[in-house]
């Protein structure tokens, strides 16, 4: 979101509420959580430890630095809560193998089934068909949820500081160094990139979606990326449609974008893939 408005960063780990968009969403998690996983926890650790022994996670990190320019994260999703309906027959193989095709340097997968129609047989059926590291994007509330991605095969998870705050964040990244796992931290503010710095994250993703108004600004990366070491990989994420957005974040200092309802909307999603992958391609400004 916009520097210019004031964002809690006490998250789900304190007393600050939530962003109003988030509330219903988190809410639901903490609900599924608690009649799933939760009920769980040491066999879902077991299983993630040892699929991290079978297949290790293949490094989102690794994959952000060895792009050719500007890397591109492909996303996939039925719909969200801002854009609607997007992809309601996705196919999550077809697409996967897709993107692949068409240079992309990893794939995101929403597995939130209410609001944006996904579920992590999604993120089986991409990991099993690319050689891409493979992000679950979902509104991680407890590190076990970091061992249910891995015992489905994510390579990586989606840490959203508005979500987990300062209480939660550390938790978490724990447990995803624990499987070997990057973690993308979000953040949308300067005091949310304080905390991510402090957590020791390795990998930081700015959303450019205002949390309270689901508006678009690329400014907000603008903003962001100066405040964060240029050691650290950033990603830019939401708003970014064509090679002109494409230049913009390229040139504000991002390393890679991920980018999913551009891609949806194209008749040809592989196709628009590629050409948002040269013009990462172009050299900055």
């Amino acid at each position: 979101m916009g520097a210019g408005r004031g964002h809690a960063v006490t998250g789900a780990g304190g007393a600050t509420a939530l962003p109003g968009s988030l509330e219903p969403i988190v809410g639901r998690v903490r609900a599924a959580l608690a009649r799933g996983p939760a009920r769980a926890p040491g066999a879902l650790w077991a299983a993630a430890e040892a699929a991290t022994v079978a297949d290790p996670p293949r490094s989102l990190v690794a994959a952000v630095r060895r792009a050719d320019g500007l890397a591109v994260i492909a996303e996939m999703k039925r719909r969200s809560p801002s854009a609607g309906s997007l992809c309601l027959d996705l196919d999550p193989a077809a697409l996967a193998a897709r993107y692949t095709a068409a240079g992309a340097a990893a794939l995101s997968v929403l597995t939130e089934p209410t609001a944006f129609g996904g579920r992590l047989d999604d993120l089986r059926l991409a990991r099993a068909t690319t050689d891409r590291p493979c992000l679950r994007k979902d509104f991680i509330v407890d590190p076990v949820q970091v061992a249910e991605a891995r015992a489905a095969g994510a390579d990586a998870v989606l840490l959203i500081v508005a979500v987990l705050g300062v209480a939660g964040l550390p938790a978490c990244l724990a447990a995803a160094q624990r499987l070997g796992m990057d973690a993308l931290v979000e953040v949308h503010a300067a005091a949310e990139v304080a905390v991510a710095l402090r957590a020791g994250a390795r990998l930081l993703g700015v959303n450019n979606r205002d949390l309270h108004t689901l508006r678009t600004d690329l400014g907000t990366t603008e903003r962001l990326r100066p405040l964060v070491p240029r050691s650290l990989p950033v990603v830019a994420e939401s708003g970014i449609h064509g090679p002109a957005d494409v230049a913009r974040m390229r040139d504000a200092g991002a390393d890679a974008i991920l980018v999913g309802e551009a891609l949806l909307r194209a008749a040809d999603p592989g196709r628009a893939c590629a050409a948002l992958v040269a013009a990462g391609r172009e050299p900055r400004a």
